[in-house]
């Protein structure tokens, strides 16, 4: 018959391992010195803890293995009283001896059990013993990192112990990983504003060269007005120099008519019923 906890133990022989792949993996080239001594300390620590585990049950282990021995010796030795006393009554009662037989047998496979129990209980040892051993190196190559992170809360006198040293410097790291983090979305940002700043210089470039080329015609265009507005300008001086020479003989002509007028009446003695402005009556007169 198993003995109670022992599948407890052998279930946690392996442990300190099984933490230890729970691990977040590290690329140590990423990690500044400081960082991986900590992550040294914090293993080392759970390696102290859990060797002290391992030892509190490897000695509670043992002393139940103990107890279980004395009782196996005690019930060796009722089973030597049992034989006695069989041998004794072998001749007195038949059923005694029957039942004799059968507790006999079962006290033989019971025996037989608890042989292959304590067999089973010594290769259990043997393995816990290895596994000590595993765990002993193990703190032992762990050791100068200890000793690193003793010496550095000694230098810098502002932590109480080694936890609380090794807690702020996995707050700082958390910290740099997500100021970390945050510059890479923001690297991510800057690089969508860039390819949208150079998608709209493109547009604006293409917008610019189709605005040049129709301020281009529309240039060509002024300068076909401003030669046409040059040419109506001098069409419309020459025509307003002869206007003004064509009113100037007109005015000379109705001047000469009024003249010629008065002196033809004056002369023959007609009367000057006719308007001053009227050089059609005046020329119809004379």
């Amino acid at each position: 018959m198993p003995l109670p906890g022992l599948s407890f133990l052998l279930s946690h022989a392996e442990l300190p391992a099984a933490r230890s792949r729970t691990v977040p993996a590290r690329d140590a080239a990423t990690l500044l010195p400081s960082t991986r001594v900590l992550l040294k300390r914090r293993e080392v620590a759970e390696v102290e803890r859990e060797l002290q585990s391992q030892r509190e049950e490897f000695r509670q282990r043992m002393e139940r293995l103990a107890q279980r021995r004395e009782q196996l010796a005690r019930r060796e030795e009722e089973q030597r009283d049992v034989v006695l006393k069989y041998d004794a009554f072998l001749k007195a009662a038949a059923a005694r001896r029957e039942r004799a037989l059968r507790r006999e047998g079962e006290e033989r496979a019971r025996a037989v059990a608890q042989r292959a129990e304590a067999a089973r209980l010594h290769r259990d040892l043997e393995g816990l013993l290895q596994h000590r051993e595993r765990l002993a190196r193990r703190l032992r190559s762990l050791r100068r990192f200890g000793d690193y992170l003793r010496d550095a809360l000694a230098s810098m006198g502002q932590f109480q112990d080694v936890p609380a040293m090794l807690v702020h410097f996995g707050v700082l790291a958390e910290a740099r990983a997500a100021l970390a983090q945050e510059a890479e979305a923001g690297q991510e940002r800057l690089a969508q504003g860039r390819a949208r700043l150079q998608q709209c210089q493109e547009e604006m470039s293409t917008e610019l060269l189709s605005t040049n080329s129709e301020l281009a015609q529309l240039h060509a265009r002024l300068e076909a007005a401003r030669q046409d507005v040059l040419q109506w300008e001098s069409y419309w001086a020459h025509v307003q120099t002869t206007a003004t020479q064509k009113t100037q003989q007109l005015g000379q002509i109705k001047l000469a008519v009024l003249n010629l007028f008065q002196l033809s009446t004056a002369r023959l003695r007609i009367p000057m019923d006719v308007a001053l402005e009227d050089t059609e009556a005046q020329l119809d007169m004379v």
